[in-house]
């Protein structure tokens, strides 16, 4: 069975792990940043005969929103606007019959977010199944129960788990997980849920930078939304990966450069000592390319970056920014962002922030007004020089 996969939430990381199981991208799903007609147009670009869509933390939890105490953005907003059911992964390590009330809960809150089924999670023996079983099919159908298992552990860092193209026991560990799920879970009754999602029309396309634009893709930047590089193309842009940890230049024809986010911290020296990335960088600054990063690219283009062991890395130097992990402080939410001056690709767009750098120095023209879930303003952020811009928040989708 062809099955595709989509990530309702603001995630990198566990999508490479759904396009390494399924054989293709992991769709966004993003409820607060695409609205109902967005995502379900968004949803209609998935190829094969089954969509899985993972949720993003607890069901209902959301971004804070003025208007409701309920937020905005929760993976039931996904649901109900896709009118798809749902089954809730359950953790039932620590807890037994409790399990059923807490499903009892879930299933009443929202009428349309129908709970379909259960997967009890990280079960202890036979027995405690038995027990979780007997109770929380008085409240909704077990699909199935999961043993506790070392083997299913997946190692993490500071923005999650480590990346599925890190990791090199990664098909080992799929065909592991699969077989268990073989084993412990009943997939005729999990496919026999699925019904058809409710898709719209075309999605509202992120414009591209450029014709022909220059993809950072590695384990330091490896933070790009499928999505967007699939609007790019949508609209005739082509697209050309280069690796800066392999010391790659970007294409020589390249109109424009993306630097995506990632873990370009982890690799400061590296990056530092690339001369034939930088080389290549300087001669796509200078030809006019449009040159932007995000987060980590971001940070790359500034002067300096200092690792989390104190030590400072000269980076490319193109906007006047000094970054540290040195002192990590989160940043976290989703974000309205406006562009300060206009810019060839967007004005207005919707994103969000998840990093844990620490801002020394950054001084220069803005790129970004942005505003927080709530409506407040952030003031200023990233920075502009001619062609060249940057800033620590991801675009998710452009705003209408």
């Amino acid at each position: 069975m062809a099955v595709t996969s989509a990530k309702t939430g603001p995630d990198y990381i566990d999508p490479a792990f759904h396009a390494a199981a399924t054989g293709h991208p992991c769709l966004t799903l993003d409820p607060w940043c695409a609205d109902a007609d967005q995502l379900r147009a968004r949803a209609g670009a998935a190829i094969g005969e089954i969509l899985v869509v993972e949720g993003a933390m607890g069901l209902f939890d959301a971004a804070p929103a003025p208007d409701t105490p309920l937020g905005h953005g929760s993976t039931a907003d996904a649901v109900a606007a896709l009118g798809v059911p749902v089954v809730l992964i359950v953790d039932a390590g620590k807890t037994a019959q409790t399990v059923a009330a807490v499903v009892a809960g879930i299933a009443g809150f929202r009428a349309d977010v129908p709970i379909a089924g259960v997967v009890l999670n990280r079960i202890g023996s036979p027995r405690h199944e038995a027990m979780l079983r007997a109770a929380v099919e008085t409240v909704a159908p077990v699909l199935g129960a999961i043993p506790r298992q070392a083997a299913l552990a997946t190692p993490s860092r500071h923005l999650g788990l480590v990346q599925a193209q890190e990791r090199e026991d990664l098909e080992r560990f799929i065909d592991g997980a699969a077989d268990c799920v073989a084993r412990h879970c009943d997939l005729d009754r999990l496919i026999a849920l699925a019904t058809p999602v409710r898709c719209g029309g075309d999605p509202v396309r992120l414009a591209p930078p450029g014709q022909r634009i220059a993809v950072a893709r590695d384990v330091a930047f490896g933070f790009a939304y499928p999505h967007m590089l699939a609007d790019w193309r949508a609209q005739g842009a082509e697209i050309m990966s280069f690796s800066p940890l392999a010391d790659d230049a970007p294409d020589g024809s390249a109109d424009a450069v993306f630097l995506p986010g990632g873990y370009p911290e982890l690799h400061a020296g590296a990056l530092s000592s690339a001369a034939r990335f930088a080389a290549g960088m300087r001669a796509a600054r200078d030809r006019g390319a449009m040159i932007h990063g995000e987060c980590g690219g971001y940070m790359a283009l500034g002067a300096g970056m200092v690792d989390a062991q104190g030590a400072r890395h000269a980076m490319l130097g193109f906007l006047d920014v000094e970054t540290s992990f040195a002192a990590r402080r989160l940043h976290l939410g989703y974000r309205y962002m406006s562009a300060c001056a206009p810019l060839s690709w967007g004005a207005t767009f919707l994103g969000h922030e998840f990093h844990y750098a620490t801002t020394l120095h950054e001084q220069g023209m803005p790129l970004f007004a942005l505003r927080d879930s709530m409506g407040a303003d952030l003031g200023p952020a990233g920075l502009r020089e001619g062609r060249v811009t940057g800033s620590f928040a991801h675009i998710v989708e452009a705003m209408a």
